[in-house]
């Protein structure tokens, strides 16, 4: 049984001030929850997440990480990096991180094997747009964002990584996946990763990434293969968050 995740995405949101009291607030509304809980913070608020976490139910992680291990990379931020503020989780391949900069699927998958490497769970993101969508290629899309991922690994890794699917035409356009159609894309993403190590296809968690909310994340997480969400927008508002993990129960 895998036991579902609810990631929050920050994105480039948050202030000390702001970012102490909605943790606070999700800290103070969270009883005994059945899911794991994760925030993915922008990296000058790690430390933060860190102190303010330490000893909760709620673990932490980074929304990126380079490919490199450390060098003349100006603005970059390497997993040693994220090591020392004990994060577990890192998002890697985001719709907006492969749409404003330009990062291939090659890119991605070495992200995530540096995050591998250095015991960071990477977060593998996919997913198409709406053009893509509309004509019929969206298995295409993810399955190739995917597989570069799943060439680099070995098979025995497989187990150690979390995949999101967000559907690039779901993200703050006001339109959502229906249950079935998400859940139709996170069954062939695991008949993907069966394909590399069947058992370990098992264990892997998918998550959902298209606009969950309060409203709906009860039917998506109903769904077999759907096994937690990374929620963007409803992260930064502590009641909306809290009625998610609830959901996931």
């Amino acid at each position: 049984m895998r036991r579902k995740l609810v990631a929050g995405n920050w994105k480039m949101n948050g202030s000390l001030v702001a970012n102490a009291a909605l943790l606070a607030e999700i800290k103070a509304g969270l009883a005994a929850p059945a899911c794991d809980i994760a925030v993915c913070a922008p990296a000058p608020y790690l430390a933060q997440c860190q102190s303010e976490l330490a000893g909760s139910a709620i673990a932490w992680g980074a929304q990126d990480v380079s490919a490199h291990a450390a060098g003349a990379y100006t603005g970059e931020v390497a997993v040693g990096m994220l090591q020392d503020f004990a994060c577990q989780y890192v998002i890697v391949g985001h719709s907006e991180r492969r749409a404003y900069h330009a990062e291939s699927d090659e890119l991605v998958a070495q992200k995530a094997l540096r995050a591998l490497q250095a015991g960071v769970v990477p977060i593998v993101c996919v997913g198409e747009t709406l053009a893509e969508r509309e004509a019929g290629q969206t298995d295409a899309v993810v399955g190739r964002q995917l597989a570069a991922v799943l060439d680099v690994l070995d098979a025995a890794d497989l187990a150690r990584i979390v995949v999101a699917y967000e559907p690039v035409w779901a993200i703050g356009t006001g339109k959502t996946a229906t249950p079935q159609m998400a859940q139709d894309v996170h069954s062939a993403l695991r008949a993907k990763l069966a394909g590399k190590n069947p058992a370990a296809a098992v264990e892997v968690r998918i998550l959902y990434g298209g606009s969950m909310k309060p409203d709906n994340a009860a039917e998506l997480l109903a769904m077999p293969d759907i096994d937690g969400g990374l929620i963007g927008g409803a992260a930064l508002k502590a009641v909306d968050f809290l009625a998610i993990v609830a959901a996931a129960r």
